[in-house]
């Protein structure tokens, strides 16, 4: 699948107010100490997460469950964009936004039950997927050589949209239907660890990890996060960012037919990375 060229409202509005805010601060603040190497005063990085995604989902409605079962989907490309301002010496704000979205047409795992009558699982189902995730951390620095570890505490955003439909075989003949659909959001709390490290001023390598968890609302689950990489950079102000992260998001939804989704994502993403 092509990566998406867009991004969902509520990522670009985040971003815009984030960017107009960070430049503000950046005008009316007077001059800091020398950062240390491995951190950058404000910086933009934009690219995509080559991701290996395995999907297990269902959806509960009133004539049974549809449920695609554990799936590896294929490799697909993901846009990513994150955002690091800092705004003293040792503290400042970091933002991550991406958007999922998946088409996915197989077989129904487990048999369903239509108007009193049983349905084969010979069936197929289509599921439509998208998922936007922000998050958006306050971090404190710690250390001022050329490692720091980061510390940081904030919220994450996530909007799922979810529409699927099954069709399958009445024994004795005939063919029935049965769909289910819903579009929610939530923000939970989160918290964030980084480490990183500058072998030179060109340079730097990094391990991260964060984690979210809300366990009240109608929607409710986890998302955890984790990664190593490296960035580069020939000139001064642009380079290239590589990593390697896995991503595990259960998340479940209480409502008049109950939802359940594990996604679980790992792959490489490559970026470039604009700094001051």
């Amino acid at each position: 699948m092509n990566a998406h060229t867009t991004f969902s409202r509520c990522g670009v509005r985040t971003l815009a107010l984030m960017a107009t805010t960070g430049v503000g601060l950046m005008m009316s603040m007077p001059a800091f100490a020398e950062l240390s190497p491995a951190l950058d005063r404000v910086s933009v990085t934009v690219g995509v997460f080559h991701a290996d995604p395995k999907l297990d989902a269902s959806l509960i409605t009133q004539y049974g469950d549809l449920h695609t079962g554990n799936i590896t989907l294929g490799k697909e490309m993901l846009p990513r964009i994150k955002a690091d301002l800092i705004l003293f010496d040792s503290q400042g704000l970091s933002l991550d936004y991406y958007q999922y979205k998946h088409s996915y047409t197989g077989g129904v795992a487990n048999n369903i039950t239509v108007l009193g009558y049983g349905l084969s699982t010979t069936g197929n189902a289509n599921l439509e997927l998208k998922m936007d995730i922000a998050k958006l951390a306050y971090k404190w620095w710690i250390g001022s050589g050329d490692t720091v570890l980061g510390l940081g505490a904030g919220a994450a955003y996530y909007k799922i949209d979810m529409n699927a439909i099954a069709t399958a075989s009445i024994v004795g003949g005939g063919t029935a239907s049965t769909s289910g659909a819903f579009s929610d959001d939530a923000v939970a709390p989160l918290i964030d660890i980084a480490l990183r490290h500058a072998v030179n001023p060109e340079l730097r390598i990094f391990a991260k990890a964060s984690g979210v968890k809300k366990t009240g609302g109608r929607m409710h689950g986890d998302i955890y996060n984790a990664g190593v990489g490296l960035e580069w950079f020939p000139t001064k102000n642009v380079g290239v960012v590589l990593d390697y992260s896995m991503t595990q998001i259960d998340i479940t939804r209480d409502a008049t037919y109950e939802t359940n989704l594990t996604l679980k994502v790992q792959g490489p993403s490559t970026f470039v990375k604009v700094r001051y």
